[in-house]
């Protein structure tokens, strides 16, 4: 498997290695990206199915990363040829399309082109014409396409298609990580502040026209210009640990993200599971997860945000009962149900590689 260290796919490939554990499946981690933080470290020693591979070398999104991309292939492909796996599973797409031997199961994250078209509202420009024709390589190289939602898989089709096989698998988290606490009056957020489709900006903006308090975790500075981006009005906590997450969860009242992209949304389903009422961006990819378990808004309209937000502090039988259906609908959403999607999808690419050694000897 391989993953990178700078964003939410480290922590669904943690929350997916730990849920194989109990079916006896041995992971070979490949990291790129930039080395491991001390607490990923943690997180990678703990877990008994796993050895790590460590890389720094530069992600498909990154300025020009291609031939950090072709160097990080050789590499991969050497790996493979020491550790032998039975299927390789990229959460990266350009490495889709090496001579890899064995069936290759490829996850669409996200990627730039629809990235671009949700925060920008345009097409992608042409200095991205080389990573769109090396993922679409990659995806349609792969055995099987797996997306976490049907409206990003749609999204990939329509912009990298067709493939072979496609799936989509739900992220998922393992609800034991976090816990109900005693409710107190403030809001919170968390994620790459950096990034303009998490829109956290917008509810920095917003927050001296609340009532409540507004706490900000997450990474301020870009990891490719080190620029850092300023919020006004709120109380930003910087990067906390797996601990100090949970905690600020289980004491928040209400979680804000109003995402203008969000393929799934790890931190929206940890406040979930931790009993937020939920005021999320209204993109079809959380529309599609969340149903009516969020409040939903239009992420260029800050008057709609504040109003949104303030209506839930207002009302207090109203946010328990958006914070009661948040959980209920978190448990579709668990890190054993995702292993088991993922285990079938392994099992039928295996299968349909020995049924074609058979038919060929």
């Amino acid at each position: 498997m391989t993953a990178d260290t700078v964003g939410g796919v480290w922590t669904y490939a943690i929350e997916l290695i730990r849920a194989l554990a109990p079916y006896g499946t041995q992971v070979a981690l490949a990291t790129m990206g930039g080395r491991m933080s001390v607490s990923q470290r943690k997180e990678a020693e703990s877990l008994p199915n796993l050895k790590v591979y460590e890389s720094d070398y530069k992600l498909e999104w990154m300025d020009t990363p291609w031939e950090d991309v072709d160097k990080a292939g050789e590499w991969l492909l050497q790996l493979s040829d020491e550790v032998q796996p039975d299927l390789v599973h990229l959460n990266g797409m350009a490495h889709g399309n090496l001579d890899w031997g064995k069936p290759v199961l490829v996850v669409v994250h996200s990627c730039v082109m629809s990235w671009w078209r949700a925060v920008k509202d345009e097409e992608a420009p042409k200095e991205w014409n080389t990573y769109r024709e090396m993922v679409t390589k990659g995806l349609q190289a792969a055995d099987v396409v797996v997306a976490p939602t049907q409206a990003m898989l749609h999204q990939a089709e329509e912009l990298y298609g067709p493939f072979k096989q496609s799936a989509v698998v739900y992220n998922g988290r393992g609800q034991h990580l976090f816990q109900f606490g005693k409710k107190e009056p403030f809001i919170f957020s968390m994620g790459r502040v950096w990034d303009e489709a998490k829109n956290i900006s917008l509810l920095a903006h917003i927050a001296s026209d609340l009532q409540w308090p507004v706490y900000i975790a997450g990474e301020d500075r870009h990891p490719a210009t080190g620029k850092a981006v300023d919020l006004e009005n709120v109380h930003f906590l910087g990067q906390l640990s797996s601990a100090e997450v949970s905690d600020w969860l289980a004491r928040a009242s209400v979680y804000v993200l109003p995402a203008k992209y969000e393929p799934f949304g790890l931190t929206i389903l940890e406040a979930a599971m931790s009993g937020c009422a939920l005021v999320v961006g209204k993109t079809d990819s959380l529309v599609e997860i969340w149903g009516n378990a969020a409040r939903f808004v239009n992420p260029n309209n800050a008057d709609e945000l504040r109003d949104t937000i303030n209506n839930l502090i207002e009302d207090e039988f109203g946010r328990n009962i958006m914070a009661c259906r948040s959980v209920k609908r978190s448990h579709n959403y668990t890190s054993d149900t995702m292993a088991e999607d993922y285990l079938q999808l392994y099992a039928q690419q295996l299968k349909a590689t020995e049924t074609a050694k058979a038919s060929v000897n």
